[in-house]
């Protein structure tokens, strides 16, 4: 407003208008400016100390470790499964499938020392297969060793490492038997149950058992893929791991939804690795085919979608978007950060797990919070 539009009337007196002195000027703008820092320094503290917070009390969900014992026992067996060196390697045979081992496969102080690069606190520790229902007659000698095993290790490292029992499947008998001696004598945290037992799928009558003990007794299951049934069609190119794997813990979940499974233990605390295989992405068909069709129902009450909304999934993909579809799917409660190692480097997921820029409250429940309450932590 200038001088001569106040004269005007057209507002107050000119002198109302006349600017701040410099100084007075400078003064504000240098107040402004420091609490506009200040509070952009101490909201960025408040995020690294968080995210420093989280780092170091991370649960990491699946990860693996061999007995140097049963690798010695299989060195001696000439019939899958097996195992032979090649030079300084060895590689452990499953039917047709043969796998190199790596020297972190049988060192839990290498595992705990790739955990403390990544931030994890604690780790679900369990064998990888072969598995005891392979052995037969004395698949309940083999589960017993291979928990005392993993028992033992988590004895020595008790803050680091919980442990996931396996099961002899032979008999129910001896299954609920050995469940009882895990998770009562040797204290463990939940079962390692894998997609096909030798051959045959978890929603079979014999193993129906372990659900309603599992579900009276709060006990998680982590069904983990095992030496695929569609082998022959994943053989070739080296597709187990990249595709046969995912599709036996797929079919297999698939099958314990459809079977009723979840429909008669609505209670049962199942998870399902590697972000759910393929099912969450192949759920709707599954439900239009279930429901609209009217194939494949007689056994459940609703759409297939909703029992896999109460499975735990986890954080075992090398690519972002899959982990946060998943986390859209099932939604956040239901995620559990994971790494699969040693096949898997943990800060790789990790850092995927960040870059999706969850809330701080998220975020804490992926990588700590989820684990802690399922697992009874």
């Amino acid at each position: 407003m200038t001088p001569e539009s106040a004269k005007a009337g057209c507002g107050p007196p000119a002198t109302t208008t006349s600017p701040l002195p410099r100084p007075a000027t400078e003064s504000v703008l240098r107040g402004f400016i420091r609490r506009t820092f200040l509070a952009g320094s101490l909201a960025a503290t408040s995020m690294n100390t968080a995210s420093s917070a989280s780092r170091g009390s991370r649960i990491d969900s699946q990860s693996h470790l061999f007995s140097e014992e049963f690798l010695k026992l299989l060195e001696k067996r000439k019939t899958s499964p097996y195992v032979y060196r090649k030079g300084e390697d060895r590689y452990v045979v499953v039917g047709e499938w043969h796998r190199r081992l790596m020297p972190k496969h049988t060192d839990a102080a290498a595992k705990i020392a790739d955990m403390d690069k990544a931030g994890i606190e604690m780790t679900a520790l369990s064998i990888n297969d072969p598995g005891p229902e392979l052995f037969g007659s004395d698949s309940t000698a083999m589960a017993v060793m291979l928990n005392d095993f993993i028992a033992d290790n988590v004895r020595q490292h008790p803050k680091r490492f919980f442990g996931l029992a396996t099961l002899p499947f032979h008999s129910p008998d001896a299954m609920l038997k050995e469940f009882d001696r895990a998770i009562g004598k040797l204290g463990m945290k939940g079962i390692l149950l894998y997609s096909n037992l030798d051959g045959k799928f978890p929603d079979e009558p014999a193993y129906r058992p372990l659900y309603a003990e599992a579900e009276r007794r709060g006990i998680p299951i982590l069904l983990h893929p095992a030496l695929p049934m569609t082998y022959s069609a994943v053989s070739d190119y080296q597709m187990v791991p990249m595709l046969g794997l995912m599709f036996d813990t797929t079919i297999a979940l698939c099958r314990l939804i459809l079977s009723g499974v979840l429909d008669r233990h609505p209670n049962l605390k199942l998870v399902c690795p590697h972000v759910g295989g393929a099912l969450p992405f192949l759920i709707g068909r599954v439900d239009h085919q279930t429901m609209v069709l009217k194939r494949g129902a007689e056994n459940i009450r609703m759409a297939p979608s909703e029992y896999l909304k109460r499975i735990y999934l986890d954080t075992v993909s090398p690519i972002p978007m899959a982990i946060r579809y998943g986390i859209d799917f099932v939604g956040v409660d239901r995620m559990l950060y994971s790494s699969d190692h040693p096949w898997v480097d943990p800060s790789l997921i990790a850092e995927h797990v960040e870059g999706l820029k969850l809330s701080a409250a998220d975020e804490a429940k992926v990588f700590t919070g989820n684990a802690k309450r399922l697992f009874n932590l």
